[in-house]
């Protein structure tokens, strides 16, 4: 985790710099490539140190925002909250346990979206509990066909 260095000297020539370092031809495809990893892994991968987790998905959503992909963004990002939360999966039961796991991951997504998709969110987290997936759907990525159902690819 960042110890405050993170905010030193350039930071998006820092995190594109370790992202090229990695293979990777934008901060894009490194998080894609780690679909359920949470913000702050991709961080800790990219710096321990001198990187944080808001300045991965402040990069992340300037790349989508310049290539009209930010609803795909915003579905991956529900995944890497639905990972944390519920490792497992959709739980079978929602006891109070999971109900609160379940209700701290949407609620984590909703403070990770932009103002653009804020409605949009909060229709799919209606739907979501409304209608519960069956128990054990686990998303792997943003194209997991649930998560197109809930926030279609068209942009915003």
């Amino acid at each position: 985790m960042s110890d405050g260095r993170s905010w030193e000297g350039n930071v998006k020539a820092r995190l594109y710099e370790r992202v090229r370092e990695r293979g990777y031809d934008s901060l894009t495809a490194f998080a894609e490539a780690r679909p359920t990893d949470s913000l702050l892994a991709l961080a800790d991968e990219l710096g321990p140190d001198d990187i944080a987790a808001v300045q991965v998905f402040s990069g992340l959503v300037a790349e989508a925002e310049r290539s009209r992909k930010v609803t795909r963004l915003v579905r991956g990002q529900l995944v890497r909250e639905l990972a944390e939360a519920l490792p497992n999966g959709w739980p079978a039961v929602l006891d109070d346990t999971n109900r609160f796991k379940l209700a701290v991951a949407l609620a984590r997504w909703g403070t990770y979206t932009p103002e653009t998709h804020e409605q949009h969110v909060e229709r799919a987290k209606a739907a979501l509990r409304a209608t519960p997936p069956q128990p054990g759907w686990r998303p792997l990525g943003p194209d997991d066909e649930l998560l197109l159902t809930l926030l279609p690819d068209e942009e915003v």
